[in-house]
C-alpha cells in the first residue's frame, strides 16, 4: 500500500456520512458526583500553585509530570458522542523545592477551531459522527490530540492514534502544530503509545487496516527510519509492545470490516478468529513468526523482555469483549453509569515453542505503567490502577503487582477518589527497579478538586508522601510522562 491509498483508507474511515448531532442525557453536577470525570473545561488554565494537602515532598523529586486527556465534549448545537473524543488538554504539573503548580493548554487542532466556528463538535471521531459543516481534508483535520504526550528533543508532543504528533512548547504548552517527520509521511498515522527504549529510541506504530507504518526515531525525535509491514489482519491496535531486539503486535478479533464513521462501527467482534500476536525482529522485519491466543480485547500493554530461554513475557489489561469501547465510553459522556465486567491484569508469555501461556491471578487493573530504566528488559513489576469496590463506577486505588512473587500490593485512596494512571519516577543515583516514586493525579468527587500525589513506588500501600490541591476537578485523563527539570 503506497502513501496516498494508506492515507486515503485512514481518512475515509474517519469521515463517514452526516448526521444529526446527538442529544446527551443531562447529568447532575453535584457533590460526590463521579461525572467530574467527563466535565468540560471551557478555557486553560494559567500557572498557579497548588495547596499542600499533608505530607512533604522528596528534596531530590524535581520535574514536570505532562498529561493529557479530552476536555471538552459539548457545544450548544451538537456534542461528542464518545469518551474518546474530547479536545485534548495538556496538563503540566511543575514539582520543585517541594512546591507544587499547575498549568494547562488545549491543543490548538483544526478540529477544536471547526469545532468552535461551528458552535456543535461537528468533526467526526471514535465514536462521534460527521456533522454539518465538518472538514476532513487529511487524518490531522480530525485529531483531537487528547491521548498521550511525548518529550522529543526539545518539544512536546501531544499523541492521538490516526494522525500525526501535534508539537508543543513543553514551557508555555503553545501550539505550534502537527508534526512532519518526513514531508512525504505528513498526516500518517503515529500511534499514542510508542515504546521508548532506554537510550531514549523511540519506537512506533501507523495503523491503517492490515498495514503498519514502522516508526523509529532517535532520542531527540528526528526520523531514522520509517518502513510498512504487512499484520495479516485488520486488527483494532491501539497499543503494541516491545523487547529490547523485537516488536510485538497483538492482533485482536476486533477487527476493521468496513470505512464509515464514526470509526466504532467500522469495526465486527469475531472472537472466533481468536488472538493472533506477531513478533517481528527489530534488526529485519522479514524475521517474523506469529503465535496464537485465546479471544481477548485490550486497550493497554506493559513492555515485553525475553528470559534467557527465548520466552517472551508482557503484561497486559485485557477484557472479554469491546463493549466498553462500542457502548461504555459513550455513556459516560452521556452521565450514565457503566456496567460490565473489569478488566484483568494478565501476565502472557509467548513460548519457544509456539505456546501461549496467560498467568491469571484475578487483579482488577488497567493502565499498566513500567520502571522505564528497563522498557524491553528483564523486569518484575507493574504499576496500575485497580477498584477498591465493584460498586464503584471507575478505579479508586494504585497498585503495585510483582509477577515474579506473585503479589500486588495497592493504596486505596477512597471511595470519593477516581484514580488516573500513576507514572514511576526514578530517584537521582538509584539502579534498582521501582527505586522511585509513583506520581499521579485523583479527581476527588467529594472535593469537587483534582489532587496531585507522590507514592514511595517500593511501599505503594503506606500511601501518599505528600499530596497537593487544584482548585478545581479537571476532567480525566488518559496518559502522562515525567520530564525531569
Amino acid at each position: 500500500m503506497n502513501r496516498r491509498n494508506f492515507l486515503a483508507a485512514t481518512t475515509a474511515a474517519l469521515a463517514g456520512v452526516a448526521a444529526n448531532p446527538d442529544v446527551l442525557h443531562a447529568a447532575a453536577m453535584g457533590g460526590g458526583d463521579w461525572t467530574l470525570m467527563v466535565r468540560d473545561i471551557e478555557a486553560g488554565l494559567p500557572r498557579q500553585a497548588l495547596r499542600k494537602l499533608h505530607g512533604r515532598a522528596p528534596a531530590d523529586l524535581t520535574g514536570v509530570l505532562y498529561r493529557n486527556g479530552p476536555a471538552k465534549f459539548r457545544r450548544p448545537g451538537g456534542s461528542a458522542g464518545h469518551w474518546f473524543d474530547g479536545d485534548g488538554l495538556v496538563r503540566a504539573f511543575r514539582i520543585g523545592d517541594g512546591q507544587a503548580s499547575l498549568a494547562a493548554r488545549f491543543v490548538d487542532t483544526p478540529k477544536r477551531r471547526v469545532d468552535a466556528k461551528a458552535d456543535a463538535v461537528v468533526t467526526p471521531g471514535f465514536g462521534t459522527s460527521t456533522g454539518k459543516g465538518a472538514v476532513v481534508g487529511n487524518s490531522d483535520d480530525v485529531s483531537a490530540a487528547n491521548t498521550s504526550v511525548l518529550m522529543a528533543g526539545d518539544e512536546l508532543w501531544a499523541l492521538w492514534e490516526a494522525g500525526s504528533p501535534f508539537a508543543m512548547d513543553p514551557d508555555t504548552l503553545a501550539t505550534r502544530g502537527p508534526k512532519a517527520l518526513r514531508p512525504d509521511l505528513a498526516h500518517m498515522p503515529f500511534l499514542a503509545h510508542p515504546r521508548v527504549e532506554p537510550n531514549g529510541r523511540v519506537w512506533n506504530l501507523g495503523v491503517s487496516g492490515r498495514k503498519a507504518l514502522v516508526w523509529r526515531l532517535s532520542p531527540g525525535g528526528a526520523l531514522e527510519a520509517a518502513d510498512m509491514i504487512d499484520l495479516g489482519r485488520p486488527s483494532y491496535i491501539h497499543d503494541f509492545t516491545a523487547t529490547d531486539r523485537h516488536l510485538v503486535i497483538v492482533l485482536q478479533p476486533w477487527v476493521q470490516a468496513r470505512f464509515v464513521a464514526p470509526v466504532v462501527r467500522s469495526y465486527d467482534w469475531k472472537p472466533e478468529l481468536g488472538t493472533r500476536i506477531l513478533v517481528v525482529d527489530k534488526d529485519d522485519f522479514s524475521k517474523r513468526r506469529e503465535f496464537e491466543a485465546p479471544p481477548l480485547f485490550f486497550f493497554h500493554l506493559g513492555d515485553a523482555w525475553s528470559d534467557r530461554d527465548g520466552t517472551i513475557r508482557f503484561d497486559a489489561a485485557i477484557d472479554k469483549d469491546p463493549s466498553f469501547a462500542i457502548e461504555g465510553a459513550s455513556a459516560l459522556v452521556q452521565g450514565r453509569k457503566v456496567n460490565g465486567a473489569d478488566s484483568q491484569m494478565v501476565l502472557i508469555s509467548l513460548r519457544p515453542d509456539g505456546r501461549v501461556d496467560l498467568d491469571r491471578p484475578g487483579v482488577v487493573g488497567e493502565f499498566p505503567r513500567t520502571d522505564p530504566r528497563f522498557a524491553g528488559l528483564g523486569r518484575d513489576r507493574t504499576v496500575h490502577l485497580t477498584k477498591g469496590s465493584p460498586n464503584h463506577p471507575e478505579l479508586r486505588a494504585v497498585a503495585v503487582t510483582d509477577w515474579r512473587r506473585g503479589r500486588t500490593e495497592s493504596f486505596d485512596f477512597g471511595a470519593d477518589q477516581i484514580t488516573e494512571e500513576a507514572v514511576f519516577v526514578p530517584r537521582p543515583g538509584g539502579s534498582g527497579e521501582f527505586d522511585g516514586w509513583l506520581v499521579g493525579t485523583t479527581i476527588n468527587i467529594a472535593a469537587r478538586r483534582t489532587e496531585l500525589h507522590v507514592l514511595d513506588a517500593r511501599r505503594v500501600g503506606d500511601g501518599p508522601l505528600v499530596s497537593w490541591a487544584v482548585d478545581q476537578a479537571l476532567p480525566m485523563t488518559f496518559h502522562g510522562v515525567f520530564a525531569k527539570a
